[in-house]
């Protein structure tokens, strides 16, 4: 039996006060995430690698929007100056940008194949905390949250390089979750597990969403897939005060399916 969604207009004010600022913002999870954080009182800023190449935002759906790519330095570097010249504190970074991988046996995987996504899915969580680090500091009570996968916790065979990527940012999760502590800033991550958005085609050779639904469907316990708001309110927990000591900790959101 399907659960009811969770209503957004429940929300109102666990964000109030707060900027948040989220890459691969403008689909997927990361737009269910900012449009959450909107609905719960956050000032949103949305970072997308499709967006313009501009000095300035654009007017995007729930507010700035901005042009990055994550897995560049300099791109990254570019982003934290231009939004760190209209403010001087940043309360909340949700790292949802990211890459998918087909199934590929290893002795077809190509070394730039590998390298996208280890920078794209890993390497990114890197740059935005080194780069956003500032910003985040000067908040004093700050959250990262990073999206991993449920693939970190229960690999799939042809799935080496996503797995490992997001086995890396689980890790990267817990490690700065400890290093920033000192700085009140709480670092946690979410695996979903098989989620209805766009990037699912990437993970079938290209197959429709709506075709590959019911077979994703079968495997989890619950009986549904995961949608987008699933892990935007998991986002929206980890965030907010409600989680004020929660730190390091990594939410399976899965329907089960890791258990």
């Amino acid at each position: 039996m399907a659960l009811p969604a969770f209503p957004l207009n429940e929300t109102p004010g666990l964000l109030r006060g707060k900027t948040a600022l989220v890459t691969g913002g403008a689909s997927g999870i990361g737009r269910a995430t900012a449009a959450l954080f909107q609905a719960s009182g956050a000032k949103v800023i949305v970072a997308d690698i499709g967006a313009k190449e501009s000095d300035r935002a654009v007017d995007g759906e729930f507010g700035p929007l901005w042009h990055a790519d994550v897995a560049d330095e300099n791109s990254v570097a570019r982003l934290a100056t231009r939004i760190g010249a209209g403010r001087s504190t940043l309360d909340i970074l949700v790292n949802c940008a990211g890459v998918p991988q087909s199934y590929t046996p290893i002795e077809t995987m190509t070394v730039e194949a590998w390298d996208r996504i280890m920078n794209v899915n890993a390497r990114s969580l890197f740059l935005m905390a080194k780069h956003f680090l500032p910003l985040l500091r000067a908040s004093g009570h700050a959250s990262i949250v990073n999206i991993c996968s449920v693939i970190a916790v229960r690999p799939k065979p042809g799935l080496a390089a996503y797995g490992a990527s997001k086995a890396a940012a689980v890790a990267t999760t817990q490690s700065l979750a400890l290093e920033l502590a000192k700085d009140g800033i709480r670092v946690n991550g979410i695996n979903p597990g098989a989620t209805e958005t766009p990037m699912l085609s990437g993970f079938t050779g290209g197959k429709d969403v709506q075709e590959v639904v019911g077979s994703f469907a079968s495997q989890i316990p619950m009986g549904e897939i995961i949608r987008p708001d699933d892990i935007a309110g998991a986002a929206l927990y980890l965030a907010s005060d409600l989680a004020r000591l929660v730190t390091g900790a990594t939410l399976n959101v899965d329907g089960g399916r890791t258990v």
